[in-house]
C-alpha cells in the first residue's frame, strides 16, 4: 500500500513510520505541520525510495485532497495531545483534533480511502485506583480535559462518517505510550532527561495515579495489524497490561540510572488529574492475533532509558525551553 501518515514526525507517528518501513513492503508519505511536538529529525535515515515528507496542516483541505488522491490508506496520528497544554489553551486542540479530523474524513469520503484513526484511552475518563475493571470497546465515553474531550469528539466524527457516508474506517484507542523520540514534556522522557542532567524528577500529587503503559513499537505493530486485517467500522483497544503508578515508574527510572529510588520531589497536582487508566485489549488479541513484544514494562523502560542516554543530540534542543515553561507553571 501507499500509506499517508498524518503527524508522522511526532512521537508515536514516527515510531509507526519506522515500523512500517522495517516490517512491510508499504511506502509511506508523512504529512506533518511540524509544530513544537513534531521533529523532522525523528525521521532521519529512512529509505528515500519508500519514504517522503510533506510539511502541511491537516486542516488544509486542498493539500489533504491532493494527498488522499495519491494514497491507498491514511493513518491519522496528528493531534494536539498534551493535557497540561490543553488546560492552558484549549483552542489548538479544537482546531487540530476536531476540524483537522473533519477535513481528513471529508477527503476519505470523496476518494473512498481506507482510513485508520488513532485515539486514546483518555476518552473513557478514569477508573478508581481499587477498581478491578478495565476499559473495553463498550465503555461509555467520559472525557475530563479539553484534550480528551476533543479526542472523544474526533472519534465520534469517525463513527458518524462510517455510518452516514460509508467511509472505510477503523479506530484504535491506546493506553499511554513510551519509547524513543518522545518529546521531553511528557512524563517518562521528562524524568529520564532530568536525571541525566542532574535534576530531581517531579511527581504530581502523591504519585499514586496509575497509567497503563505500552511501548511505541508495540502500538505500531498493533496499528499495522488493524490497518491490514481489521474489520471496517470497528474499534480496537490497544494495551500491553502495563499498569504502573507514577511513583513506581519514577523509582524504576532512578534505579535504571544508578540513583536512589527516593530522589524525587512532589509538586501540586494538576486540575482534573485522572486517577487510573487500564486497557482490555482482548478483542485485538483474539480477532487479529496481536501480542506485544515488550510485555515486561521494566524491560521496555530500560530500553527507553538507554535510547535517551545515547541520543542527547535529539532531545537537548527542546529540553531548556520545556523546563522554562514548566518553571513558569510552578511544575
Amino acid at each position: 500500500m501507499k500509506i499517508l501518515v498524518t503527524g508522522g514526525a511526532g512521537f508515536i507517528g514516527s515510531n509507526f513510520v519506522r515500523h512500517v518501513l522495517a516490517e512491510s513492503d508499504h511506502t509511506v508519505t508523512v504529512l506533518d505541520k511540524l509544530t513544537y511536538a513534531g521533529n523532522r529529525a525523528s525521521l532521519d535515515g529512512l529509505p528515500e525510495d519508500r519514504f517522503s515528507f510533506v510539511r502541511g496542516d491537516i486542516a488544509d483541505a486542498d493539500l489533504v485532497d491532493g494527498l488522499f488522491s495519491a494514497h491507498d490508506a491514511v493513518v491519522h496520528f496528528a493531534a494536539e495531545s498534551h493535557n497540561d497544554n490543553s488546560l492552558d489553551d484549549p483552542r489548538p486542540f479544537l482546531e487540530t483534533n476536531i476540524i483537522g479530523t473533519y477535513t481528513l474524513l471529508e477527503a476519505a469520503r470523496r476518494h473512498d480511502t481506507r482510513f485508520h484513526h488513532i485515539s486514546t484511552d483518555e476518552v473513557y475518563g478514569d477508573l478508581e485506583l481499587d477498581d478491578p475493571a478495565r476499559f473495553t470497546e463498550q465503555t461509555p465515553y467520559n472525557p475530563s480535559s479539553p484534550y480528551s474531550s476533543t479526542k472523544a469528539g474526533s472519534d465520534l466524527l469517525v463513527r458518524a462518517w462510517v455510518r452516514s457516508f460509508g467511509v472505510q474506517a477503523t479506530i484504535s484507542n491506546c493506553s499511554n505510550n513510551y519509547g524513543p523520540y518522545q518529546h521531553v514534556e511528557k512524563f517518562i522522557p521528562r524524568q529520564i532527561t532530568n536525571v541525566l542532567r542532574g535534576a530531581r524528577p517531579k511527581l504530581y500529587g502523591s504519585g499514586e495515579n496509575v497509567r497503563d503503559w505500552i511501548h511505541a513499537d508495540d502500538h505500531s505493530s498493533a496499528v499495522l495489524r488493524i490497518l491490514e486485517r481489521g474489520r471496517l467500522g470497528e474499534t480496537y483497544l490497544i494495551g500491553a497490561d502495563g499498569e504502573r503508578n507514577n511513583k513506581d515508574v519514577v523509582e524504576l527510572i532512578l534505579q535504571g540510572l544508578g540513583q536512589p529510588a527516593d530522589a524525587y520531589d512532589l509538586v501540586t497536582d494538576r486540575p482534573g488529574h485522572d486517577l487510573r487508566y487500564a486497557i482490555d485489549s482482548s478483542k485485538l488479541r483474539r480477532e487479529l492475533g496481536w501480542s506485544p513484544r515488550f510485555a515486561d514494562f521494566a524491560a521496555g523502560l530500560s530500553d527507553t532509558i538507554a535510547w535517551y542516554r545515547d541520543n542527547e543530540a535529539w532531545w537537548a534542543p527542546q529540553k531548556d525551553a520545556t523546563e522554562a515553561r514548566y518553571l513558569e507553571q510552578g511544575q
